[in-house]
């Protein structure tokens, strides 16, 4: 049996700072089951797959709300991108900036790539999962675009950096088993196999980091004091044909660490942090590839991230604003012979961060987390002319969340081709603002874009219309002070104008009449406080005022009720905590009282059943965790209890439900449901309120923070979730995703 205990535990957690910024006020929002007019209430259960379906749309941002007529699904959040879900390393065209058609999906982070000679590529990370094919963190793609089906390393821990060097491939990462053998953090594997050569330099006080071949030669860096069975200072050369070390090793190297390396002709550069007298000092040096003589320093005010070298100049991106004596936002030309800073100077925004380099002929092209670059919008990477530092006209759009860590974090070119990895869902996609719809039976994104000016937090779909609720104040090329109704057809405003002066978070329609709930106190030109009934053709409130006394974050109707759900404690007249039956003509509060200890955020009626989901300890004269079905006659609970384990948060809990036959979906912020542990999205069988076997275990990609399933919507076979997960069945996996 799960132990249910108070706080986040397993992948949750607090959410992460770097991502806490964009979706600041959101946590709280609800995300109401939609119920899609016309459907049943009730219809079989679904045996959808708990793995999302790769064709699925993903967004940039978190999605808050969910609505489908069956034939259209609608999606509104805080986003400003939707794109086609492609894994996180893409092969794309050096000329168009277009993905490459066929190419398998990796489905984790990919840390590194190389190319393989042929056309195709090695690519490192940590993964499980390259196309239809099992591949844990190391995979050889053919240039044809397969998996290769006879190399398989099968690294037991991510792959952090590759270097091809004829017919061996050398790795480094935090792994101890790769190519059948004991290798810890750094191997070399047969090209054409994949096992493990004999190959394995013995590492004394630090870790390896950096590896870069040049002809017959491979370089190692790092943080270690001797490798190979010799003394050297963070940098050391094999022959790598025999895999001895060679004599070479700088003499003047005082490095603490070098984190980057890149060769040309004679002379090795590595990006160093100097263990000086002073304390830690960042450069980069350059060597002499024969005498291992120290030629030059060119000092940094901050870390190094990636060096590359094309021609004469030996570019360098990292966290500085002065490297080689002059002022140079975030990436740097350095004359090969000097050390000097070139007058190569893209002039980066401070809010870039790089990650990855690569030069070929008249380009630079430069991976990282950002969204503009040179004074252009460009997001995650670019191509910058390797003269002028000027970008060019070259935008492949990779599509990444907010976090810091996310992004291309690797680069490689080979031939026409520049293959990205990273931790992104895509490239391309297409600009909506907040609000987008996608065509069920084509799955193909609709042209409809009402360009919402900021987040939308409710939608509801009723005949030819959209209502959409959020904090905005134009929408569908019209000024509409959070509430509107969109034409289903074209996106554009109707006349339908009731401007709320505060916050709608949740919609029940019915007919002639939407009900509307939130946090406001005037909306439809009349004094009303938190709920509302607007005219479906006017706008205007009518005499219908339940008049509650805090927020309303969840409606549902059923007959002649309207179910409301929230924080209040006051309602329809009466005392009513927090979950309240109001009579849909009048809206006085029924004698109906489930009386919850705190907030109902979900609600979803099936038959005589009422589902309600919220952050509560009690409700219906029952102890239930944060869950509950009550009668809907008498309003006390049932014995269904599939006592949901969540942290005493204010936004946690249940914060969505869907019911479908004999399951209820719920998703929220939780760590356990049903006796079983779930993380925030789960099925559960409506007569035992156990949890089914459906577990998209949705999480933290970047394991740092509790993160919520605040939109669930089902219709024809399929499951529709959206939140602020960026990851789904331990794959990364950002915002949205469709279950078939």
């Amino acid at each position: 049996m799960l132990s249910c205990r108070r706080g986040c535990y397993g992948t949750s957690g607090m959410i992460g700072k770097s991502r806490s910024r964009k979706i600041a006020a959101l946590i709280a929002l609800i995300g109401a089951a939609v119920l899609v007019p016309g459907l049943p209430t009730s219809i079989p259960a679904l045996a959808v797959s708990d793995t999302p379906d790769e064709n699925t749309w993903v967004t940039d941002g978190p999605v808050i709300a969910v609505a489908t007529d069956g034939t259209t699904t609608y999606i509104g959040g805080s986003f400003t991108q939707v794109g086609l879900y492609q894994g996180c390393g893409i092969p794309i065209d050096m000329t168009s900036g277009h993905a490459l058609a066929l190419f398998p999906k990796v489905n984790g982070k990919v840390l590194a790539v190389a190319p393989d000679g042929s056309g195709g590529w090695y690519v490192g990370g940590s993964f499980t999962r390259v196309g239809k094919s099992i591949r844990n963190n190391i995979v050889h793609v053919h240039a044809h675009g397969t998996v290769d089906a006879f190399w398989d390393p099968n690294a037991n821990g991510p792959v952090t950096t590759i270097a091809v060097s004829g017919s061996t491939v050398y790795v480094l990462g935090n792994f101890y088993i790769i190519g059948g053998r004991h290798r810890f953090g750094i191997a070399a594997l047969d090209a054409s196999t994949g096992l493990a050569t004999s190959w394995y330099p013995a590492v004394s006080s630090g870790m390896v980091y950096a590896l870069a071949v040049s002809g017959s030669t491979l370089y190692a860096a790092g943080s270690f004091d001797g490798i190979g069975g010799q003394s050297r200072k963070g940098i050391a050369a094999f022959d790598a044909s025999t895999g001895k070390i060679t004599p070479w090793g700088p003499k003047s190297n005082e490095g603490a660490a070098v984190v980057a390396l890149a060769v040309s002709g004679g002379t090795v550069y590595a990006g160093e942090w100097v263990n000086a007298a002073v304390g830690f000092q960042k450069r980069v040096s350059a060597f002499d590839a024969t005498t291992g003589k120290n030629i030059w320093n060119a000092e940094s005010d901050g870390a190094l991230s990636a060096l590359a070298v094309s021609g004469r100049t030996v570019y360098a991106c990292g966290y500085f604003y002065q490297i080689g004596g002059k002022y140079r936002n975030r990436i740097a030309g350095l004359d090969a012979l000097t050390g000097l800073a070139t007058s190569w100077n893209p002039n980066a925004d401070d809010a870039i961060y790089p990650y990855a380099l690569a030069a070929t002929g008249d380009t630079v092209y430069v991976g990282g987390c950002f969204a503009s670059i040179g004074g252009q919008s460009r997001n995650n990477i670019a191509a910058l002319d390797a003269s002028t530092g000027k970008v060019t006209s070259w935008n492949p759009n990779v599509r990444a969340d907010s976090d810091a860590g996310s992004g291309v974090l690797a680069l490689a070119v080979s031939g026409n081709t520049v293959y990205a990895g990273g931790i992104f869902s895509g490239i391309g996609g297409q600009a909506r603002n907040n609000l987008a719809a996608i065509d069920v039976s084509t799955r193909q994104l609709s042209s409809w874009d009402p360009n919402a000016n900021s987040p939308v937090t409710a939608l509801a779909v009723g005949g030819n219309l959209v209502y959409v609720g959020g904090d905005f104040t134009n929408i569908g090329r019209e000024n509409r002070i959070n509430i509107a109704a969109l034409d289903a057809s074209t996106g554009l405003a109707t006349s339908w104008n009731p401007s709320a002066n505060g916050r709608v978070e949740a919609f029940a329609v019915s007919g002639k009449m939407v009900y509307v709930g939130g946090d406001f106190t005037n909306i439809g030109r009349e004094n009303r406080n938190n709920i509302a009934a607007l005219d479906a053709s006017t706008g205007l409130a009518t005499s219908w005022n339940p008049n509650a006394d805090g927020t309303v974050g969840a409606l549902s109707i059923s007959d002649n009720t309207v179910y409301a759900g929230g924080s209040f404690t006051n309602i329809g007249g009466q005392n009513r905590n927090r979950l309240a039956a109001l009579d849909a003509s009048t809206g006085k509060a029924t004698a109906w009282n489930p009386d919850a200890d705190y907030s109902v955020w979900a609600l979803s009626v099936s038959d005589n059943t009422v589902y309600a989901g919220g952050l509560f300890t009690n409700i219906g004269g029952q102890s239930r965790n944060n869950v509950a079905a009550l009668d809907a006659s008498t309003g006390k609970a049932t014995a269904w209890n599939p006592n949901v384990c969540a942290d005493n948060d204010l936004g946690s809990g249940v914060l969505a439900l869907a019911v479908s036959g004999n399951t209820v979906y719920a998703g929220g912020i939780f760590s356990g449901i049903g006796g079983q542990a779930r993380n925030n999205l789960a099925a559960i069988d409506v007569s035992t309120g156990k949890a089914r076997p459906w577990n998209p275990n949705a999480t933290d990609y970047y394991g740092g923070g509790c993160v919520e399933v605040s939109a669930l919507a089902v219709s024809g076979g399929k499951i529709y979730a959206g939140g602020t997960f960026t990851s789904l069945g331990g794959e990364y996996w950002p915002f949205f995703s469709e279950f078939r």
